[in-house]
């Protein structure tokens, strides 16, 4: 399976988003983007996920148009700006509620994934109470927990002590030997050097590959 890009363009009130980007990414491999605040690679993650409609061209996935053949992928876990968790719920309740709508897995699978991101699943306080690196490590719970084909990832070490961004790396790792296709934009360059196969550099709402290494 693999994603295809066509020729993508996205415009925002005259501000041009993406322009004319082209890119095929493949299973079993770990796709680096990295760029300036406001390059353009959090909109890149909403316009492949299907959060976001562009304006042109096309994105296929295993042979499937997205917007015609269905609305968002079919099988995603998505880090993008803030995790969208609710304050009043615990970590395990959170996460439950989530399963839920789409009935993939069951408790045991939730409570495993709470664990390898090096949670407690049976701590009773409230992810409004949580600490920035806790609601992280949470958020890439909620991303992997399915097992889903495409995973997306904007910052996944952001506010990580040196061995939460050392267990987030592992478990990126695993889920490329797995088979999943994983996007990862990040500012942190020692998380693209050990885990990209590949990097693109986003600027002005381009997407070049890069081939030297940072």
């Amino acid at each position: 399976m693999e994603l295809v890009v066509n020729s993508i363009n996205k415009t925002i009130r005259g501000k041009v988003i993406l322009s004319d980007v082209n890119l095929c990414l493949k299973r079993g491999n770990v796709y680096g983007f990295i760029g300036k605040n406001g390059s353009g690679k959090t909109m890149l993650f909403r316009a492949l996920s299907g959060l976001m409609k562009v304006d042109s061209g096309s994105i296929v996935w295993n042979r499937k148009i997205l917007h015609k053949d269905f609305s968002v992928l079919p099988s995603l876990g998505i880090i993008i700006e803030n995790a969208g968790l609710y304050p009043n719920f615990t970590g395990i309740q959170n996460l439950t509620y989530l399963a839920n709508l789409t009935k993939r897995i069951g408790q045991e699978k939730i409570i495993h994934a709470i664990f390898r991101v090096g949670l407690n699943p049976c701590d009773k306080r409230l992810y409004g109470k949580y600490s920035l690196g806790m609601k992280q490590r949470l958020a890439v719970a909620q991303a992997v927990m399915e097992k889903p084909d495409v995973i997306m990832l904007d910052e996944p070490t952001n506010a990580l002590d040196d061995t939460g961004v050392e267990e987030i790396r592992k478990i990126i790792l695993e889920e490329k030997e797995r088979g999943a296709l994983i996007l990862v934009a990040s500012h942190n360059k020692e998380d693209i050097q050990i885990l990209a196969d590949e990097l693109y550099r986003v600027k002005d709402g381009q997407v070049i590959k890069q081939e030297e290494s940072l």
